[in-house]
């Protein structure tokens, strides 16, 4: 007889589920809102506008920068010109609302139907004189999170490869610098710039709202790094100076089609670290900066405990519980690595989609966390199959389970405490100073349970569940 050991080493698995996300065209909800002087027009059938509206709201009064290309039977059978039809919607488009950049967003039925969005956008560019991006946000995707991927992958080849040498486009694209230096004094500037260690030119990648961006820039401003500029900026005008040889580091999981177009067509260097999400995660992402630039980090430690023990109260929460990821929006590594950091065991991840390259030092990270904790490790099951997934629930009977929308009712029905997965997409949770944000969504499922016992809620919910 031989005793069973942990498992030494990550273990991945494959199964062959579906991938039950969204649809990556929803990736207009939070972009059009990022970059403020664009447009986004989703090309496709009455079925994506019906999961557009359902997605993102109706927003009758607020005239939100987005539109849907509605394709008909004339121009799937190819009986339609597409560029006729396209530059007239496009022209409509500059004369209601004037944008800065259209971004067309491709469907499944544009890739079905071969519509040659890349070929038409440069010529229409140039007739209506806009600047036009296309992206094959499509359902073909892994993780619904990937339509930012694909859009930002296609911005990146608008990015200027030359400093602006004019005083007027130097002004027009310092949107960082303005913001960090609001109501100070040339003086204090000119102070603050001497503050910053001689580096080579940094971009980061990934939408992030601005206050996150201002925080984490911030961060690596104490460390003496300089921000060279964000991809995307907040707006289209402001993109940043791409030029060879720039390191380049990204802020989400799911951005590997970004990264890798940064590397081969803009000949960029990326920075491979793990991803600023929760105070170990974000300490790990500035430290590994910092040491590709040369500077010795300083009160990372000091302040990564101060954050630390302002989360006891819902730390105390979860310390010992268990969560089980069913796999939606590719955040699943970096959401486990902080939630075991909290205290938490986690038998199992499920992921959509598993870019082992580009996720290297998150899983490095996640390793080296559990071995610190004490915990075994998780099991890494790439495209997971619900089915399989749910009777492993059911074996585990883990205290919460991250899940997309679709299964989360069923399963609380069931009395297996569930937290939609889409609400950390939307929620800030990059940083320090958003952990709390994160542990407010996981810990809310539990806060709910111990607060209905008292009405004896939990033991009718549980009889329910065996009827």
């Amino acid at each position: 007889m031989t005793l069973a050991q942990e498992p030494t080493a990550l273990t991945f698995d494959c199964e062959t589920g579906n991938y039950h996300t969204f649809c990556p065209i929803s990736c207009v909800a939070w972009l059009y809102q990022k970059i403020e002087d664009s447009f986004f027009l989703v090309i496709g059938t009455k079925t994506c506008g019906y999961f557009l509206q359902n997605a993102m709201g109706v927003m009758i009064f607020a005239e939100p920068r987005y539109a849907m290309a509605e394709l008909e039977e004339g121009d799937i059978s190819a009986q339609l010109n597409d560029y006729e039809e396209l530059k007239r919607l496009c022209v409509q488009i500059k004369r209601d609302r004037n944008p800065s950049v259209i971004v067309w967003i491709g469907t499944c039925t544009t890739e079905i139907i071969k519509m040659d969005l890349e070929g038409l956008a440069p010529k229409l560019e140039a007739e209506i004189g806009i600047p036009i991006v296309t992206a094959r946000a499509n359902g073909l995707d892994y993780a619904f999170t990937q339509g930012e991927d694909t859009v930002l992958a296609s911005m990146a080849h608008k990015c200027p490869s030359q400093a602006p040498v004019a005083e007027a486009e130097k002004e027009e694209r310092n949107a960082i610098s303005k913001l960090l230096n609001f109501g100070k004094k040339k003086e204090e500037t000119k102070a603050e710039e001497s503050e910053y260690v001689d580096h080579p030119p940094l971009v980061l990648f990934g939408s992030l709202p601005d206050p996150v961006v201002t925080n984490l820039t911030l961060e690596l401003k104490k460390q003496g790094i300089k921000v060279s500029g964000w991809l995307p900026a907040k707006r289209f005008t402001e993109l940043p100076v791409i030029e060879e040889g720039y390191y380049v580091a990204g802020v989400n999981p799911f951005l590997s089609r970004t990264a890798t177009t940064l590397m081969r067509r803009r000949k960029t260097k990326l920075i491979g670290a793990p991803f600023p999400i929760g105070p170990d995660g974000t300490r790990a992402w500035i430290e590994k900066i910092c040491s590709v630039f040369g500077i010795e980090p300083q009160g990372l430690e000091e302040r990564e405990a101060k954050i630390w023990e302002s989360l006891e109260d819902y730390i105390q929460l979860i310390r010992g519980k268990s969560v089980f990821f069913m796999g939606d929006n590719l955040l699943e590594i970096s959401l486990a690595r902080f939630l075991i950091r909290c205290g938490m065991t986690c038998p199992e991840i499920g992921i959509p989609y598993m870019d082992k390259r580009y996720q290297k030092a998150e899983l490095d990270l996640l390793e080296k966390t559990c071995q610190e904790m004490g915990v075994a490790l998780p099991k890494i099951i790439e495209k997971p199959d619900n089915y399989n997934q749910i009777q492993r629930i059911y074996e585990l009977q883990p205290d919460l389970v991250i899940t997309g929308m679709a299964h989360a009712n069923p399963l609380e029905a069931r009395g297996i405490n569930t937290k939609w997965s889409v609400e950390f997409t939307f929620a800030q949770i990059h940083g320090f100073t958003n952990a709390r944000d994160i542990l407010e969504l996981a810990t809310r499922p539990l806060r709910r349970n111990n607060n209905l016992k008292e009405l004896g809620w939990e033991k009718l919910v549980k009889e329910e569940a065996k009827v």
